[in-house]
């Protein structure tokens, strides 16, 4: 339900605490936390809000255009319990493509602050946005320094693309409210793409948290094992495609299904197209980037869907190091190739050693690779070129490339 009010409401500020990594108030009710944005399969129309509550209460969202026109109130729903408080979800609809929005959200007495997000415009437009590897482990001193610089390097930044391992225990509120704290505002005024990695799993459980912060957009494969978890979004001539990965933490005699599931769904997305770009994220890599572990089931089920339908960017996680390579097939010299790229990064502190062997196994290159090396990523989309660079929280570039689709073929060079 819709309706339009018109009255602000003023919260009065007492004494600060801090919860979650945002400010309440000792004297008046806590205002909402945690307030994140994910797409919708219609980002240029509509929008997807999550936030929590120190208690029940009412679930409403206020909009209006930055540029004035009118305050609509949209009435959500309470999605579960986390932690000892309450989450909410709200979709927004009959948004204006490419166009900045102010919002907030609370129960008709206590409210957040005010965020602004702007609506995806028409394909072509460019826009840039972030990918984050592993966070997991030591948040706030080791990870934060990192995500805040990707932040403050890309104010612009549109979407950030997270590949899993977002925290180390699945059902721990004060890691996810570290969490939280290092995406500070962008929480609530960049979309969140958000893979699971097998850290967000108990064993064969989903953490309770995980879909009550990123709902997903609902077309994923019709499994109930994998809703949550798998879907897509068209944002401004870019499909993101979100697959899981981590059949470790699939009942062992529902493996097979798990990925195949996937694979035909996959098929189906990735043949269905319309748009220019294909960007899939998910956790555990086609190709190994660190000792004694393997990508070979996820190769059996899904490389040959990647490279028949040409992704572009493989984004992935999970080794603790970073890897950038091809298929040895898709070579053209030594500083360039054609088909997918192939990408693993790490953001946390905790590392494991890079090695070739796997990628070899599976008959792919490695074109670059570093240990000890936290990194944020870069994309730059036009409608003929992305632009990738993997850059340290000091803003030095470690790795970048192109792909360019200019001419109606495509070729992915080095920087």
């Amino acid at each position: 339900m819709t309706r339009r009010r018109t009255a602000a409401v003023t919260v009065a500020v007492a004494a600060a605490v801090t919860l979650g990594g945002q400010a309440m108030t000792a004297q008046a009710a806590a205002p909402p936390d945690r307030v994140t944005l994910s797409p919708t399969a219609t980002p240029s129309t509509s929008q997807t809000v999550t936030w929590r509550t120190a208690t029940d209460a009412p679930s409403l969202v206020q909009h209006e255009p930055v540029a004035g026109g009118g305050l609509v109130t949209t009435e959500g729903r309470t999605t579960g319990r986390a932690g000892g408080s309450t989450y909410h979800r709200a979709t927004l609809e009959g948004l204006r493509p490419g166009t900045a929005y102010r919002y907030r959200v609370g129960d008709g007495d206590t409210w957040s602050s005010w965020t602004e997000f702007t609506t995806a415009s028409a394909a072509g437009e460019p826009f840039r946005f972030l990918y984050f590897g592993d966070v997991q482990n030591d948040i706030t001193a080791g990870a934060a320094p990192v995500i805040r610089a990707a932040y403050d390097a890309v104010p612009d930044a549109k979407v950030a693309v997270h590949a899993g391992d977002l925290i180390n225990d699945a059902d721990d509120d004060g890691q996810w409210g570290e969490w939280f704290a290092a995406q500070g505002s962008r929480s609530a005024s960049v979309n969140h793409v958000a893979a699971i990695g097998n850290h967000e799993y108990d064993s064969w459980d989903v953490s309770g948290f995980w879909n009550l912060q990123f709902p997903g957009t609902g077309n994923g494969p019709g499994d109930d094992d994998l809703d949550d978890t798998v879907w897509y979004t068209d944002y401004q001539g870019v499909r993101f495609v979100v697959l899981n990965s981590n059949y470790t933490n699939a009942p062992w005699f529902d493996v097979h299904d798990w990925m195949e599931d996937q694979e035909a769904w996959l098929e189906d997305v990735l043949a269905d197209n319309p748009n220019r770009w294909t960007v899939v994220a998910f956790h555990q890599p086609v190709f190994a980037n660190s000792s004694g572990r393997t990508g070979v089931v996820v190769r059996e089920y899904w490389l040959d869907v990647l490279e028949e339908h040409d992704v572009d960017l493989v984004l992935q996680g999970h080794d603790h190091s970073y890897g950038r390579g091809n298929l040895r097939a898709n070579r053209v010299d030594e500083h360039s190739h054609t088909g997918p790229v192939y990408t693993v990064a790490v953001t946390g502190p905790k590392f494991y050693d890079p090695v070739t062997t796997d990628w070899r196994l599976g008959g792919a290159e490695v074109r670059a690779q570093y240990g000890e090396t936290q990194t944020y990523q870069v994309v730059s989309v036009t409608d003929d070129e992305l632009a990738y660079e993997a850059r340290t929280a000091d803003g030095t570039v470690v790795d970048g490339f192109t792909v360019d689709r200019s001419d109606g073929t495509k070729v992915v060079t080095d920087h």
